[in-house]
């Protein structure tokens, strides 16, 4: 009966040495586990601009890709709208002259339901991290992207300044022309968008 208890008794010792030595107690662990990290959101207003002589813009995300702000008023702007290299390369083929996919062998689309789902997975890229200001480098790109306009022969360098224009612009006209009772900023009133403060 001895034995049976000294033997019960020190397969009891190796198990929980085994367990203690497998689980890890230290406070910066145990904090963790009670705390888990902070979920990425999608920003809800996004101070572009902020050092334009101008004065900066202040884009509210959640109007454009909620619903309340579209070309036809029929629903949300498509993230690609803005987040252009966040699709396959085979879908940017059909909007020339965007052909940077990121990252390059992406097989998803973005959209809010894929965000929400899991951001990291939804892998959104900011714009500055491949439209850099002048004279700077791309974080995601080895230079900023030069484009040739369809039907032209104009190069453009794709600077942040330069993308933020051509892409709110765009969009601005086409509302305009769409509903042109709408609210939407004049695109060709510079302070229809930048606010000095």
């Amino acid at each position: 009966m001895k034995r049976i208890l000294i033997f019960t008794a020190t397969i009891a010792l190796l198990v929980m040495g085994f367990v203690a030595l497998n689980v890890d107690l230290s406070p910066e662990v145990a904090h963790a586990q009670t705390n888990p990290p902070a979920q990425i959101k999608m920003p809800e207003v996004i101070v572009l601009a902020q050092d334009a002589k101008l004065g900066k813009v202040t884009f509210n995300h959640v109007k454009h890709n909620g619903g309340e702000y579209s070309a036809d008023g029929a629903g949300p702007i498509a993230c690609i709208g803005c987040h252009h290299a966040a699709q396959p390369v085979s879908e940017l083929a059909k909007f020339p002259p965007l052909k940077t996919a990121w990252p390059a062998d992406r097989t998803t689309t973005l959209t809010a339901e894929l965000f929400n789902k899991d951001p990291k997975a939804a892998a959104v890229a900011a714009c500055r991290d491949c439209h850099a200001r002048v004279g700077q480098v791309p974080k995601l790109m080895p230079e900023i992207p030069v484009v040739k306009e369809p039907g032209t022969t104009t190069l453009l360098k794709m600077t942040n300044q330069m993308a933020f224009h051509k892409a709110c612009d765009v969009c601005h006209f086409e509302v305009k022309i769409q509903r042109p009772d709408s609210k939407t900023p004049n695109a060709t009133q510079c302070n229809s968008c930048h606010k000095r403060t």
